[in-house]
């Protein structure tokens, strides 16, 4: 059975968004798909509007094409925007775990940027080209320091598509 990461909230949402899926098999989850909402564009390629939990290689506003499935199949033009995504350990007291999420949903909205939560442990954050992230990325780093926490950046591996 395959397991499907959704996004419930995605940043670009709009009424034209078209949905399709990342295998994550490329990456070592093998039987997950990820669901990806798209913004179709005029040449047949699409945007990525969400900020994708656990698709390496992509980010908000890259252009993808899709394959006869409605599955990425490639990027065809980078945004320049990076994923900065965390992920608290399980089993963390919930009074820590909801200070954790506070400080780090206040920084984001402090920096401005963007970002997507999947449940209440797992944030992807969409860092713009030319963006001072280090305050929320000193906040994280606090977080992982303390074993509370696992971080990576989204192209610490290029996009693939299983073949």
């Amino acid at each position: 059975m395959i397991e499907f990461i959704v996004h419930d909230d995605p940043v670009g949402r709009a009424q034209s968004n078209y949905i399709a899926h990342a295998d994550l098999a490329p990456f070592g989850l093998d039987g997950q798909k990820e669901q990806l909402w798209l913004k179709p564009l005029d040449d047949g390629t699409f945007s990525i509007a969400c900020i994708p939990f656990r698709t390496y290689g992509l980010a908000f506003g890259d252009q993808v094409v899709l394959s006869d499935v409605d599955e990425v199949a490639e990027v065809v033009a980078l945004s320049s925007h990076r994923v900065l995504r965390l992920l608290f350990v399980p089993g963390l007291p919930p009074a820590q775990l909801n200070q954790a999420v506070d400080r780090i949903k206040n920084e984001i909205g402090t920096a401005g940027l963007l970002s997507e939560w999947s449940g209440d442990r797992h944030v992807a954050v969409d860092i713009p080209p030319n963006t001072d992230a280090s305050r929320l990325f000193a906040i994280m780093e606090h977080e992982v320091t303390e074993g509370r926490a696992f971080w990576e950046w989204a192209d610490a591996m290029p996009f693939s598509a299983r073949r």
